[in-house]
């Protein structure tokens, strides 16, 4: 076993998996995993540029984060960024923080680089179920940017595209500065349009209606299988490899479209930083289901920040 740490800091959130890993066994053993929501990427689709206050809620998780990787003496550590950091002018000002407190530069990669960690992620445990037919789609429904990835036994096609959660709700459901509660049909129908536009751009190099069974990943999807379950409180092993059927992920997306923030506020399962945000999540993954025809979605909590332990391993 060989003990390591990964950090996926996204345009939401930022993720910590410290693990001993088996590359022989292809055995994986959490020993912490967490998440904080930072929106990093708060205002980049706008300005072009990481807010002084987003760094400096990422940096704070950045230093707690580091004092759980020393606790658990992990050997190696890679540190990934996504979306945001991809896209922001002052991005060297992201990377030096990170390297004074975790003592690695962030990897700042690419969409397809993003992708691969997550179908590997995804799939690595899932092989031999006979009942869960090849080839995969696996999608990633981050913050700035959705993955798409088709594969068997390793990645046939990815794309990145910009239709994230944070990013669809900045560019159609705000106004002066706030989130409609609830938007209305005309920013529904311009949002929907948005995904569908870059559904269409996926398509051009992702072959998405070949995949036989579809694996949704990140924490919009997780959030709407604890909604489908009616869960308590937020329950990572009963999310982990349950599946959600369309009607229910679309009677759901409707709900979180014409709710209130009061209301999606109160559902036991959601995570503060997600309630402004999820409406927008469910609809990508709505509107990729009713692209490819899927009758349902099997929900993974392992996605790309087992797939960077993997690589570390």
């Amino acid at each position: 076993m060989t003990r390591v740490a990964a950090v996926d800091c996204g345009t939401n959130s930022i993720r910590l998996l410290v693990a001993d890993a088996s590359p022989a066994t292809g055995e994986l053993v959490d020993l912490d995993r967490r998440m904080t929501i930072v929106r990093l990427g708060q205002g980049v689709d706008r300005t072009g540029r990481l807010a002084p206050e987003a760094l400096q809620r990422t940096f704070a998780a950045c230093r707690e984060y580091a004092a759980i990787i020393k606790e658990h003496g992990a050997e190696r550590l890679r540190f990934v960024a996504t979306s945001a950091s991809r896209d922001a002018e002052n991005r060297d000002d992201f990377v030096r923080g990170v390297l004074d407190i975790l003592g690695v530069e962030p990897e700042v990669i690419s969409g397809d680089q993003e992708a691969a960690f997550s179908f590997t992620g995804a799939t690595k445990e899932l092989a031999g179920r006979d009942h869960l037919p090849k080839p995969y789609l696996v999608v990633d429904i981050g913050g700035g940017s959705t993955e798409f990835v088709v594969g068997d036994d390793r990645v046939r096609a990815a794309r990145s595209v910009d239709i994230g959660c944070v990013r669809m709700t900045e560019r159609h459901l705000v106004r002066d500065g706030v989130v409609s509660d609830p938007p209305s049909a005309e920013q529904i129908a311009a949002m929907r349009a948005d995904i569908e536009a870059a559904l269409d751009l996926a398509e051009q190099t992702v072959p998405l209606r070949e995949a036989r069974t579809l694996v949704g990943l990140a924490g919009s999807v997780t959030t709407v299988s604890a909604i489908a379950q009616e869960l308590p409180a937020y329950d990572s092993q009963a999310i982990h490899h349950s599946r959600v059927s369309h009607d229910r992920v679309r009677e759901i997306t409707e709900w979180l479209l014409r709710s209130t923030h009061a209301e999606r506020a109160a559902v036991p399962s959601m995570h503060p930083g997600r309630v402004d945000v999820i409406g927008a999540g469910a609809l990508v993954l709505l509107s990729i289901m009713e692209r490819i025809g899927a009758r349902e979605v099997v929900v993974s909590e392992h996605d790309i920040l087992d797939g960077i332990a993997w690589s570390v391993a």
